[in-house]
C-alpha cells in the first residue's frame, strides 16, 4: 500500500506537513482555497526559522536589529543594542513567505489542489477511508467542480475558522482579533524604519496585546490586536495606534486593510481517529508574543515526521495513538514557553500600570538578552542564577514603582 494523506491549507503549517511527507514518498494531497492568500499577519519569524526552514534570503523583506517599545505615556525603550552582528528577526510578506512554502512542497512531489474544501465524512471503521468533498477552482468558476478524494489521514491546517477541526469536534477555543493597515510611506519615512520595528502598549492601542508598526519591503504593517470580547472596539483601536504613530507616518497611503482570527489556546482535541490538527486550527499561537508562523510550520512538520516514522514511510496506516504522539512531544517540548507567556500576559497587560513597568523592564539588558535569545533560537536559555535574581528583583521593582501591584 501507498499512505494517502490530505492536508488541508496550505499556510506555512500546511505547506511544512507536505513536504515533509511528499519528501518520505507518501502521496500528498494540499488543499488551498485561495493561491493568492495574504493572511493579515504582523510577518515577524525569528532566526531559527530561516536556517531550520531552509528559507532563501528574498524571503526576508526587513532584517530588524533595532525595536523600540513604546508605553502608555510614550515612554521610548530601545532594545536591540545585544543583538550580535548576524542576529536579525526576519520581516516577510506572508504572500510570499506562504507562495514559497508551497511551490516547494509541491515541486518535491505534493499535489497541489486549488479548492475549498467543504465537508469531512468520518468512517465507521478505524481501517476505512476518510472522504473530502470539495470545490475545484482549476478551471476558474468562481463555485468550482465538486468532487472528493478518499485519503488514510487528514491534516488541518486551515486556520482559526478550520473546518477539519469542527468534522471532528475538536471542541471551541477562545480568539482574538488581528486588524491592520499596510501603509506605503515617502521615503524620507521609511528610511526610518530601515531596520527598526515598533511595538506600542496602552489601553488605547489593545487592551489585551500591543499594537506594531513593522517594516515591509515597500510599505509598514501597522495593526492591533484584542479578544474576541472587545471585536466592536478594533477600528477604536486601530484608529489609537495611527494616532500614536501619526508622525511617523505622516503622508503615509493604505494599500491593504486586513483582518483575521488568532486563537488563544489550544483546542481541547487536536487529535481525533487518524485526524490531526495543526498551526492556528490547532492553536498554536503564543500568548503576550502573539506569535504564530514559527509555532504553526514546526506543529506541521513535528506532526508530518510522527506520520512518516510511525507508517514506516508511508508502509501502513498510522493509528490515532500514533498521531497523539506528536502532541505529546510538542507539549513536551513546548509546554513550558507558552505557560511563562500566558503568564507575562497577566501580569504584565493587566492595566496601563503594569504596562508602564513592562516597558521599563525592557530597559534592562539582562532582560533584553534573555527574551531575544529565547525568541530567535526558542530554547529557554539558562541564565546565570545571579541575574535571573537580579531579573526577578528588576520586574518587582518595575511593579511597585508603577504601583502596578496595587489591587
Amino acid at each position: 500500500m501507498v499512505l494517502r494523506v490530505a492536508v488541508v491549507g496550505s499556510g506555512p503549517a500546511g505547506s511544512s506537513a507536505a513536504e515533509t511527507l511528499a519528501k518520505a514518498g507518501i502521496e500528498t494531497y494540499l488543499f488551498e482555497r485561495k493561491l493568492d492568500n495574504a493572511k493579515p499577519c504582523g510577518g515577524a519569524i525569528p532566526l531559527c526559522m530561516v536556517s531550520e526552514f531552509d528559507l532563501p534570503p528574498e524571503i526576508i523583506d526587513r532584517r530588524v536589529r533595532k525595536m523600540k517599545m513604546i508605553s502608555p505615556s510614550n515612554v521610548e525603550v530601545n532594545i536591540g543594542h545585544t543583538l550580535k552582528d548576524d542576529e536579525y528577526i526576519g520581516m516577510c510578506r506572508r504572500e510570499v513567505l506562504d507562495g514559497f512554502l508551497r511551490d516547494r512542497a509541491a515541486s518535491l512531489g505534493a499535489n497541489l489542489i486549488n479548492g475549498t474544501v467543504y465537508q469531512l465524512d468520518i468512517p465507521t471503521s478505524d481501517r476505512d477511508p476518510y472522504t473530502l468533498h470539495y470545490a475545484d477552482h482549476s478551471s476558474g468558476s468562481a463555485t468550482g467542480e465538486m468532487k472528493t478524494l478518499k485519503v488514510d489521514l487528514v491534516i488541518g491546517a486551515d486556520g482559526a475558522n478550520s473546518r477539519i477541526a469542527k468534522a471532528i469536534d475538536a471542541g471551541d477555543y477562545n480568539y482574538a482579533i488581528a486588524f491592520q493597515e499596510r501603509i506605503r510611506l515617502p521615503e524620507d519615512k521609511m528610511a526610518y524604519y530601515n531596520e527598526l520595528a515598533e511595538m506600542y502598549v496602552g489601553d488605547d492601542v489593545s487592551p489585551d496585546f500591543y499594537a506594531w508598526v513593522f517594516p515591509k519591503y515597500d510599505h509598514v504593517a501597522v495593526g492591533t490586536g484584542t479578544m474576541k470580547i472587545n471585536k466592536a472596539k478594533i477600528k477604536q483601536l486601530q484608529a489609537g495606534i495611527r494616532t500614536r504613530a501619526a508622525k511617523r507616518l505622516e503622508g503615509g497611503e493604505i494599500i491593504k486593510v486586513e483582518a483575521h482570527p488568532i486563537p488563544e489556546h489550544p483546542r481541547p482535541r487536536r487529535v481525533v481517529g487518524r485526524v490531526a490538527l495543526v498551526g492556528d486550527a490547532a492553536g498554536t499561537v503564543t500568548k503576550s508574543s502573539g506569535e504564530g508562523i514559527y509555532f504553526a510550520a514546526k506543529s506541521a512538520r513535528m506532526c508530518a515526521e510522527t506520520i512518516v516514522a510511525t507508517s514506516n514511510n508511508g508502509q501502513r496506516i498510522p493509528t490515532e495513538a500514533d498521531l497523539k504522539s506528536y502532541i505529546k512531544q510538542w507539549d513536551k517540548q513546548y509546554g513550558m514557553t507558552y505557560l511563562v507567556l500566558d503568564l507575562l500576559q497577566r501580569v504584565f497587560y493587566r492595566t496601563d500600570a503594569t504596562r508602564e513597568a513592562f516597558v521599563e523592564m525592557c530597559a534592562d539588558e539582562d532582560v533584553q538578552r534573555l527574551t531575544f535569545d529565547s525568541y530567535l533560537y526558542k530554547t529557554v536559555v539558562p541564565a546565570n542564577p545571579l541575574i535571573q535574581m537580579k531579573i526577578t528583583a528588576k520586574t518587582i521593582g518595575s511593579l511597585l514603582r508603577g504601583n502596578a501591584l496595587a489591587p
